[in-house]
This record gives C-alpha cells, sequence and structure tokens, in this order.
C-alpha cells in the first residue's frame, strides 16, 4: 500500500482520457447531425427524442464539446431505418397477448483520431407491451426506454469498444 500511490500515478499519465465508464477519450470534439428518420412507419418526434438521448449520452459521459463543423474529432451520423410493431405473444384462442415496439438506427461512427475505431453498425432495440393497450398510450414511454437503450449501445461502441 505504501507505493500504491505510484501505480495511480502511472495509470493516471497515459494518454488520452478514461472516464469513469470506462471509455477512453483522446479527442475534445463530436459533430453529432440532426437524425433522420427513413423507417416506413414515421412517428413525428422520434428523430429529435433518439438524437437528445444519444448526443446527452455522449456529452455527459465524455466530457467532448458537441460541434457543427467537419473538423470534429468525432462524428457521428445516425439514420432510423425501422420502427414498427409486431405480435410476440398469442393467447390459446389465437388472439394477440403481446406486441413488441421495435426501433432500428444505422450508425456510421468516424473517429478522425484512429480510423481502425471508426465503424458502421445497425443498432436495433425492443420493448414488448401488452396487446390489449394502444400503442398511443405507452408509445412515450417505450420510446424513452428503447432509446436509452439504444444511446447505451452507441456509446459503448464508440467509447468503450465492447
Amino acid at each position: 500500500m505504501k507505493y500504491a500511490w505510484i501505480f495511480y500515478a502511472l495509470l493516471l499519465s497515459g494518454c488520452g482520457v478514461y472516464s469513469l465508464t470506462g471509455a477512453h477519450i483522446g479527442g475534445k470534439t463530436i459533430q453529432i447531425p440532426s437524425l433522420e428518420n427513413r423507417a416506413p412507419n414515421v412517428n413525428p418526434t422520434l428523430a429529435t427524442t433518439l438524437e437528445n438521448k444519444i448526443r446527452s449520452r455522449i456529452l455527459s459521459q465524455t466530457g467532448l464539446t458537441s460541434v457543427n463543423t467537419e473538423n470534429a474529432d468525432y462524428e457521428l451520423k445516425a439514420v432510423i431505418t425501422g420502427y414498427s410493431v409486431s405480435v410476440t405473444g398469442a393467447q390459446s384462442n389465437n388472439m394477440a397477448s403481446q406486441n413488441r415496439l421495435t426501433i432500428t438506427l444505422q450508425v456510421d461512427f468516424v473517429n478522425k483520431l484512429d480510423e481502425k475505431a471508426s465503424f458502421k453498425s445497425s443498432f436495433n432495440r425492443f420493448e414488448d407491451f401488452k396487446a390489449n393497450q394502444q400503442l398511443q398510450s405507452v408509445e412515450d414511454g417505450l420510446i424513452e426506454k428503447i432509446g436509452n437503450d439504444l444511446a447505451d449501445d452507441i456509446f459503448n461502441k464508440a467509447f468503450v469498444n465492447w
């Protein structure tokens, strides 16, 4: 324990910045343009909601500054490619017992400091709800949960390298 401070000093003296989430941040700026919604079914507030969740997650966990210039260290472009409801459970009388809202994003992440860390990937998440509920009555809550999960997935892939 006497020399523990040396270990911590060496650990902290490496290049880049590490956050408490395990993220490695070598840059200072990120550009996150507005999300485009190309899903066949469109929720009018979905793109703004998801963009805000992704932006908030990245900025709060990394200390990066959001900029509107192509000179940013990182660039994250996302397109909503899917927004659908499907039946996931059936009762014995062939009636739906459960439905599922699924949201899919296509993400293009460019790390200008380390091209090997750049990626193009599809992310999708879903939440189930009872079939006797109208989508409109549970939609905001489902989007909130799915949006948080998608923001976590994108953040982890971009900065935690999972």
